[in-house]
C-alpha cells in the first residue's frame, strides 16, 4: 500500500557493522520506505570520522567533524527518524551514544530557558522508529530490566528534544535465532515502513 503523503526520512545505522542484522533491519526498511514513495537518506554512524568523546561536556564548544555537520544538517531535513542498533550491556553501543552526545547539543536539539526547568524543544515536528535487536529475550528486557537503553535512546534523548512520537520494535533474542525468524523480523521491519 502506497502512502499519499511522501515523507523525508532519515535512517541511522548504530551498530558499528555494516554486516550486521541491525544494518539488514535498516536497509529493508529503507527499501521498503523508498519503494513507497518516500525521500530516503541513510548514515553509518560507523563509517563516520568523528571523535566519541564530549572532552569538556558543554562548558567548552568542541568544534563539530564535517561527518557531524552534515549528520546534523540531515536531522534538520528528515521528518522521520529511524534508529537501528543493537542492546549491547543494557544499553545502546558506544558509538551511538558518542554520537548522540557530541551532535544533540545545546541550540541545535534543545535549548536552556533562564528561569525555567525544562529547555525549549527544537527537534519538534518529527517522529521515530526505533529499531532494536538484542539477544535477550524483549519481554524480559522489558519487564525485568525495564528497556534501560531503549528509554535513554527515547526518553531522555528524543523525546526530551521533541521528537515524537516514538515507536519501538524489538527484535530478539538474537543469539540463536534462525534464518526464518530473522527472515519474519526483515518482514516485520518492511511493514513498518510500509505503515508510515
Amino acid at each position: 500500500m502506497t502512502t499519499t503523503t511522501p515523507k523525508r526520512i532519515l535512517i541511522l545505522l548504530g551498530h558499528p557493522s555494516s554486516d550486521s542484522f541491525c544494518a539488514a533491519l535498516a536497509d529493508a526498511y529503507a527499501a521498503t520506505a523508498r519503494s513507497a514513495g518516500h525521500t530516503v537518506r541513510e548514515l553509518r554512524l560507523g563509517q563516520l570520522d568523528f571523535d566519541q568523546n564530549l572532552h569538556e561536556g558543554y562548558r567548552q564548544v568542541q568544534p563539530l567533524e564535517a561527518d557531524l555537520l552534515a549528520a546534523q544538517e540531515a536531522i534538520s531535513w528528515a521528518e522521520h527518524l529511524v534508529f537501528a542498533y543493537p542492546i549491547w550491556w543494557g544499553g545502546a553501543p558506544a558509538l551511538l551514544k558518542g554520537f548522540v552526545d557530541r551532535i544533540f547539543l545545546p541550540g541545535f536539539a534543545f535549548k536552556y530557558r533562564p528561569g525555567k526547568a525544562f529547555p525549549a524543544q527544537l527537534l519538534k515536528g518529527r517522529t521515530a522508529q526505533l529499531l532494536v535487536a538484542m539477544d535477550t529475550p524483549p519481554w524480559y528486557f522489558r519487564w525485568v530490566y525495564h528497556m534501560p537503553g531503549i528509554h535513554q535512546l527515547r526518553k531522555t534523548t528524543l523525546e526530551f528534544c521533541g521528537v515524537k512520537p516514538v515507536k519501538v520494535a524489538s527484535f530478539g533474542p538474537m543469539i540463536d535465532s534462525t534464518a526464518a525468524q530473522r527472515a519474519r523480523w526483515l518482514e516485520q521491519a518492511q511493514a513498518l515502513a510500509r505503515r508510515l
